[in-house]
């Protein structure tokens, strides 16, 4: 009789040859052991091993049906294909095992993936000799069960039973290469930068960090750069006035800003205290005189106070590459469907989270490969485009031989660099849809209550 043992070595060797093998390079069975190892967790001998589960996470974000059910059936498919004792089709072995998986381990694996290949960025991928990196926020919707509601509740101005439970989150990205660094989430009530404070340790000496006015306050900027850190970030005042101060440009001034009366409540007295009375920073502003464009003028605050190092249209340059984290977060929310979590529990739904942010992570890796190859930026490579031809090959990695398995991800490797995205600067689209939603109306009331109507 087959031990579990054995279907448990046949899954996980599956997983690797299919799904896992565009990854190799950057996710391994020794990376996933040792992050289960070092959560201290005794497991039995199930199926679903932590190595199986993890791996079945990352394949149900790739799978255009995400149902917990087809993960149970292609785990049946897998132990059939190899001669051995199909497991039930039941999910429910599936969603008891994503439940006892730590919950540091698929965060463990998404910021080792990122610093591994963060540690493999060239010199001409940095800006001046530093690296960059660009923290921005956004949000996610779940579905509306009461756990959920407990921990994410759902946006006020939403009638109770009309609506869906919501989570901000906050991320760091990589201005290179658009790897996620890190990631923290919370409830609506929790401000974006009380959750990148959360993360702010990933952030080392000689980064610049780039963001939007949200993250622009005196105690951040005095806390980061005292670790060493500049910043570039859209200024919060509504108006500059660079009469003051010392002139260096036109709209180009040094100005020195007051420490605020009253301390934030993220700081201690002490933590308060020791943040400088007074802080000299450097103002520049540029108008935007392009058609179509919202934004008139910006006005950027940042610690690089050197104008022949800095000058004012590098750092104005510098700060219209901020776009690249919506980008990124349009990659994660839309083409990998982050934005609707599907799990009903909010321990389930964070590591739901955790699966898309490594899955991205991963293919982030397979573009930065294909990018060093060509010598191309991977910037300039197709984000969706890689998802479809990952999905292209996987299905064809298991059935096929050592040889053409290898030639598969050649030919993936060049489909990549052949898919550049297209150079069309300041372009314009109008904010809106031109199809037509259904003309169903809309949920004004509970669903029981509006069923118990419908019945009588």
């Amino acid at each position: 009789m087959l031990s579990i043992g054995n279907c448990v070595e046949t899954l996980a060797k599956k997983y690797h040859n299919s799904f896992g093998l565009p990854f190799r390079n950057h996710l391994s069975k020794v990376d996933i052991q040792s992050v289960v190892r070092t959560s201290n967790i005794s497991w039995r001998e199930r199926v679903f091993s932590p190595s199986v589960t993890i791996w079945a996470m990352l394949s149900q974000v790739l799978d255009s049906d995400r149902a917990c059910r087809l993960v149970s059936a292609r785990v049946a498919a897998y132990l059939v294909s190899e001669g051995k004792p199909a497991c039930s089709d039941d999910p429910s072995a599936y969603c008891q095992a994503r439940k006892r998986l730590p919950a540091d381990a698929l965060p463990s694996l998404s910021r080792l993936i990122g610093n591994r290949i963060e540690e493999e960025t060239s010199e001409i991928q940095l800006w001046f000799g530093r690296r960059v990196r660009i923290v921005d926020g956004s949000s996610v919707s779940m579905p509306d069960t009461l756990e959920n509601q407990r921990e994410f509740p759902q946006p006020s101005e939403q009638s109770p039973g009309c609506g869906f439970p919501v989570a901000s989150i906050a991320t760091i990205f990589s201005w290179s290469t658009g790897i996620v660094l890190d990631a923290s989430m919370g409830s609506l009530h929790v401000h974006e930068r009380t959750l990148f404070h959360r993360i702010w340790d990933c952030l080392k000496p000689n980064d610049i960090l780039m963001s939007d006015r949200g993250f622009c306050s005196y105690a951040d900027i005095a806390v980061l750069k005292k670790r060493g850190i500049d910043i570039v970030m859209r200024s919060r005042k509504k108006r500059a006035d660079f009469r003051r101060g010392k002139c260096l440009a036109k709209r180009d001034h040094l100005v020195t800003w007051q420490k605020p009366k009253q301390r934030p409540k993220w700081l201690s007295e002490e933590e308060f205290s020791a943040i400088p009375d007074e802080m000299e920073l450097r103002e520049v502003q540029m108008g935007i005189d392009i058609p179509g464009f919202r934004t008139r003028k910006v006005t950027v605050v940042t610690t690089l106070l050197d104008p022949i190092s800095y000058p004012k249209s590098v750092l104005m340059d510098l700060y219209r590459q901020r776009w690249f984290c919506e980008i990124d977060l349009r990659h994660l929310k839309t083409s990998l469907k982050m934005d609707v979590l599907r799990s009903h529990t909010p321990e389930i739904i964070r590591k739901e989270f955790w699966a898309h942010i490594l899955v991205y992570n991963l293919i982030r890796g397979v573009m930065n490969t294909a990018a060093k190859k060509s010598g191309l930026a991977i910037r300039s490579l197709s984000f969706k485009g890689t998802i479809q031809r990952l999905t292209a090959i996987i299905p064809n990695l298991n059935h096929s031989l050592a040889y053409i398995r290898e030639n598969l991800l050649i030919h993936l490797i060049k489909r990549i660099v052949a898919d550049i995205l297209p150079d069309r600067p300041n372009r314009v689209e109008p904010r809106a849809r031109k199809r037509r939603p259904k003309s169903y109306k809309l949920l004004t009331l509970p669903r029981h209550e509006a069923r118990r109507r419908l019945v009588g």
